[in-house]
């Protein structure tokens, strides 16, 4: 077969999925009806297999079928294999008996996936149009009879920028269930830095020079991506693009620091440690915060410098101005923050302005960190006007506010560290203060670029999420989406610029911009999330512009993203109909700015404006149960990049409103067939059964029984028009 893309690759990798039910994705398909039940040949268990050599990948795949039904004679056996791949060396076996396979691509593989949805009226294979297929027929199976069937083929893997990117085919065909145990080892580990997969959670494990990945979630739905950024150089750079029709593109970049930052000096640090000593911190709370200031100048390196503050009623300094990171003077620094005791009030803006009080040098990285556990009471104690002057102020510096407990004001932290290229993490009470503020000792241990920017080279790049990039620090990949326009179809190139130790670094990658390529849709649903996130922080904090809200609400509506917009339409019925929204969300009063319910929405908002997997945007309270229209408590499903509700025996879209006009078209007919090849967004939302109604631009698509069969000439093309 000839070589379009493949886009994954390690240069020795293994998969293994454990013998479970249904893991895999082959399923054996009779060839005419027989005379027994539905479903009467399983898949009792699967292992899958992959190793890979260089630039060759070796696929092994075994799986277990049991006929429970009569005998079972013509039949074919089916494995969809991903549509953008070049396969070649395929043997099938049937036991000790080899079949013959016959491998499809994706244009070759449509018409028969359509011919079984069609035959079965099963949406669910409508998922598996856009894959390739390997077919072949099976020697017959006699009732009650198991048979093993193992599938081997050889692949060749490309590098997409820095990264080798792995895909996996799941969660289609008939009796596939959600993915169970997939396991990932990486000889030669030390070749690549921490994996990333934009689809999945994953935990990884590294064991001498082998690299162990699991996915979190043990029943993950949905094709699985990995990228496997390879360590080489000081920064890495891969592109992934997402072309839409009719509309500007979209990009994610990620960056990975690579092997050489162990060889080069690292940035110099310019840290600042400040402490509440309140009254209200007494007792475990300031041990432990104690302790993790002990921990964090214990971190300080030859050539940082440091100084410390503490802060209840008044403010105190360990010395005046820098003191360098030498031995002695770190241990005098952590004896003074061990003697530390409680002090009154909380002057929170006298400790700002003492913190950033002293710039930090040029070509050094200068760092705040900011434990509170309470609201200024002392001084200056306008949330609004700390914040005003802090601003003013900071100048260089990075600040990261740790606040402890529910009493801490969200909107003065959060505040703080919104354009100082830091963040704010919030501690529940009881929680380990030492513990998360290790965890940012460790992550800005070793700065390895300074005040990034992203430009392109004959494409324009835009609305960046994150828009204010932060620092790269080593072992924290960085993951950057955004839009583009202007670029036409082709190759181009991107631009990274960092500083470090007073010096430019750039570093330049490659795509194809232009390109409608299958398989990144992940790209807009990530991007939006995160936009969503950060619109909505920037309403808390600077109140509601009413071009904000607007757009957070089509953000919301298009691609069906939880926020208090998509939950008042989910839970009003009537909204749906009559298009209520709430205008903007109030200004937060002060009495609104702490207390557990601040917290969480913080927390909420950060965690949709950081998004870095699917797993955290979609929100979907219907199991396949309710998608195939059985009871459900929770009506509510994301598919697809929309939101759907259950409403009058139909999931309907919560962007559909009365003023769009609804086209409607009969399920497994040629009309349907025809309008999932020429708007293949729709495939997954295809799924949603009895009915479902999905909203576009300027018209609704209704898939349901008595719509329409066929199309008029022309019809279908205008229709695609007014759905994008």
């Amino acid at each position: 077969m000839a070589s379009p893309r493949l886009t994954f690759g390690v240069l020795a990798l293994l998969l293994v999925l454990p013998l479970v039910g249904a893991a895999g994705q082959g399923w054996i398909e009779p060839v005419r009806p027989l005379p027994m039940p539905r479903g009467a040949v399983t898949k009792i268990r699967s292992a899958v297999q992959v190793a890979v050599t260089g630039r060759v990948a070796r696929v092994s795949v075994e799986e277990w079928f049991r006929n429970d039904g009569a005998l079972l004679d013509e039949a074919s056996y089916l494995y969809p294999l991903p549509g953008e791949a070049t396969f070649s060396d395929f043997s099938l076996w049937q036991g000790d008996r080899e079949l013959k396979g016959e491998p499809m691509d994706a244009g070759q593989a449509r018409s028969i996936y359509e011919e079984i949805v069609r035959r079965k009226r099963d949406p669910a294979l409508i998922e598996l149009a856009g894959h390739g297929l390997v077919r072949a027929r099976v020697f017959p199976i006699a009732a009650g009879e198991t048979r093993k069937i193992t599938l081997r083929y050889t692949q060749l893997l490309d590098r997409v920028g820095d990264a080798w990117r792995f895909r996996y085919v799941t969660g289609a065909g008939p009796g596939a269930t959600a993915v169970r145990g997939l396991r990932i080892s990486v000889d030669s580990a030390s070749r690549f830095g921490d994996p990333y997969s934009p689809t999945h959670r994953l935990t990884s494990r590294r064991d001498a020079d082998r690299l162990e990945v699991t996915l979190a979630d043990s029943a993950a739905r949905g094709d699985f991506e990995l990228f496997l950024p390879l360590a080489r150089g000081l920064v890495g750079l891969s592109l992934i693009t997402n072309q839409p029709v009719g509309e500007d593109g979209f990009f994610m970049l990620l960056l990975a620091p690579g092997g050489g930052t162990g060889a080069t000096p690292s940035v110099s640090r310019d840290l600042v440690a400040v402490l509440d000593v309140s009254g209200s911190m007494s007792g475990e709370k300031l041990d432990q915060a104690r302790a993790a200031l002990v921990q964090l100048l214990g971190g300080l390196r030859s050539g940082d410098r440091f100084r410390v503050i503490s802060f209840g009623s008044g403010v105190r300094r360990f010395a005046t101005g820098w003191t360098p990171a030498v031995q002695d003077s770190v241990r005098a620094a952590q004896d003074w923050v061990r003697r530390l005791d409680t002090d009154g009030g909380t002057n929170i803006a006298g400790a700002l302005t003492e913190a950033f009080a002293e710039p930090p040098r040029d070509g050094a990285l200068g760092v705040v960190v900011f434990l509170t556990d309470g609201m200024p009471t002392v001084g200056e104690t306008d949330p609004e006007h700390i914040a005003e002057q802090a601003e003013r102020g900071r100048g260089p510096f990075r600040v990261f506010a740790f606040g402890i407990g529910y009493d801490v004001n969200t909107y003065l932290l959060d505040r703080l560290t919104e354009r100082a290229r830091g963040v704010t993490e919030y501690i529940q009470p009881g929680a380990d203060i030492e513990q998360a503020v290790g965890a940012l000792a460790a992550k800005i241990a070793s700065p390895v670029l300074t005040d990034l920017a992203i430009r392109g080279d004959g494409v324009e790049l835009y609305d960046l999420q994150p828009q204010g990039l932060p620092d790269l620090f080593a072992g924290d990949e960085l993951v950057v989406f955004g839009r583009e326009r202007g670029a036409g179809s082709g190759e181009r190139s991107v631009t990274v610029t960092g500083r470090r130790n007073g010096h430019e670094e750039r570093f330049t990658t490659t795509a194809r911009f232009g390109d409608e390529l299958p398989g990144a849709d992940y790209v807009q649903q990530l991007w939006a999330a995160r936009k969503a996130g950060a619109l909505s922080r920037e309403i808390r904090l600077h109140g509601a512009n009413p071009e904000i809200v607007s757009e957070l609400k089509r953000l919301a509506l298009r691609y069906g993203i939880l926020t208090e917009y998509t939950s008042y339409l989910v839970q009003e019925p009537n909204a749906l109909a009559n298009r209520r929204l709430p205008t903007a969300p109030p200004a937060p009063a002060p009495q609104d700015q702490a207390g557990a319910g601040a917290v969480l929405k913080s927390r909420a908002e950060k965690a949709l404006s950081g998004s870095l997997q699917l797993g955290e945007v979609v929100v979907t309270g219907a199991g396949e149960a309710s998608w195939r229209g059985a009871a459900s408590e929770n009506r509510t499903a994301r598919v697809g990049g929309h939101m759907f509700v259950w409403r009058d025996s139909t999931w309907t879209d919560i962007a559909h409103g009365d003023s769009l006009q609804v086209v409607r078209v009969a399920p497994f007919s040629d009309a349907y067939f025809a309008l999932l090849r020429a708007l293949p967004e729709l495939q997954q939302a295809a799924i949603l059964e009895p009915a479902v109604l999905v909203a576009g631009r300027r018209v609704s698509i209704k898939i349901d029984a008595g719509g329409k069969t066929t199309w008029a000439e022309g019809e279908i093309e205008r229709l695609v028009r007014d759905f994008r």
